[in-house]
């Protein structure tokens, strides 16, 4: 591929633009890794030992040990600063964009809409706490520390599932990707109402299973991804990695189940081992686990129809003004290039 090209996101249908003549540019990216501080260490409450610096865990994986004390392989408490109420006041949970929690939504022309109303910001906001060890980069993880933190993630995703519109769950790895600890660590919200990009994708993938008499989207990318083989970084019997058709900057990866299921909570461990793969490829690539993010897209409640994928976003480019002002996207290096160059990493 050697001229830009626009992209749809098969998910989303949303646009990227490829513009691999971009990456020729001197310094094109330059990938930082997520390094520990030299004091960070001595401060970092997450450690064990300074248990008493979080709030009480309200969930922990450990055997025999005291509660909010050393002796523990994963922990949750609420986060300190919570971008959600914990108080949640009663009242129905939004399966949809509503007008309720949209006025300009509202189809009905006999009132006025308040253009300026507000609702209360409620819901779980916790932190997952990896590994008792002081580590910067899930890559770092051993074989079962990386079980244990994925296994917590879906534990705590269940906890919350009943009782919340959208479960997210994310991890931020590195200053540039928003992590204010370098411990590494997940943040999962209980939403009380399903965010716009989910529900794109859930209509799309609604719609696609109506068009085609009982198909399942990713499902068929997938299959046609393992056919094709120029995105395929690697795959087991459970999951594929992917580099996306649209990916909306380099090195973009997704894991998907082989078997389409809609709730990764409910899912068993299937992923966990490609998840793993995803980081280690991305480690012996750059010499060093880059910064970024990961998040979980799984089935919002009430959804029939969807299949829960995990995303991985290094952080290697900008996101400058055409991409913030147009809504687009560049990309300047293919999903084929990355494919390859991680696959020939994984190899080694």
């Amino acid at each position: 591929m050697s001229q830009p090209e626009i992209r749809i996101d098969q998910l989303t249908g949303l646009r990227t633009i490829l513009a691999p003549g971009r990456a020729e540019r001197p310094d094109a990216f330059v990938p930082e890794a997520a390094v520990s501080r030299p004091d960070a260490a001595a401060s970092c409450p997450f450690c064990e030992g300074r248990e008493d610096r979080t709030p009480p865990e309200v969930w922990v994986s450990r055997e025999g040990s005291p509660p909010d004390g050393p002796g523990w392989r994963a922990r949750v408490v609420p986060n300190l600063y919570p971008v959600l109420e914990r108080e949640e006041p009663p009242g129905r949970l939004e399966t949809a964009v509503s007008s309720e929690a949209d006025p300009l939504a509202d189809s009905r022309r006999e009132q006025q809409p308040d253009m300026f109303r507000a609702i209360p910001a409620s819901g779980a906001h916790e932190v997952i706490v990896h590994t008792p060890r002081h580590v910067t980069s899930m890559a770092e993880l051993d074989e079962s520390e990386f079980a244990v933190a994925v296994a917590s993630w879906r534990e705590r995703m269940r906890t919350h599932a009943d009782d919340s519109s959208y479960v997210h769950l994310i991890v931020n790895e590195g200053p540039e990707a928003g992590a204010s600890l370098e411990h590494t660590h997940a943040q999962l919200y209980g939403l009380r109402f399903v965010p716009v990009a989910i529900a794109r994708e859930r209509e799309r993938t609604s719609a696609y299973h109506r068009r085609t008499m009982g198909a399942h989207l990713l499902g068929d990318v997938v299959v046609e991804e393992v056919r094709r083989r120029e995105r395929l970084v690697a795959i087991d019997d459970e999951a594929a990695l992917i580099a996306p058709w649209a990916s909306r900057s380099p090195f973009e990866l997704r894991v998907v189940p082989r078997r389409p299921a809609s709730s990764f909570e409910r899912d068993g461990d299937v992923g966990t081992a490609m998840v793993r793969r995803a980081f280690e490829g991305l480690r012996r690539l750059f010499g060093s686990p880059p910064q970024g993010n990961l998040w979980i897209r799984t089935a919002p409640r009430g959804s029939d129809e969807f299949c829960w994928h995990v995303d991985i976003l290094p952080r290697l480019t900008i996101r400058a003004g055409f991409e913030l002002g147009a809504g687009v996207d560049v990309n300047i290096y293919p999903p084929e290039r990355a494919a390859s160059d991680l696959r020939e990493a994984l190899s080694d």
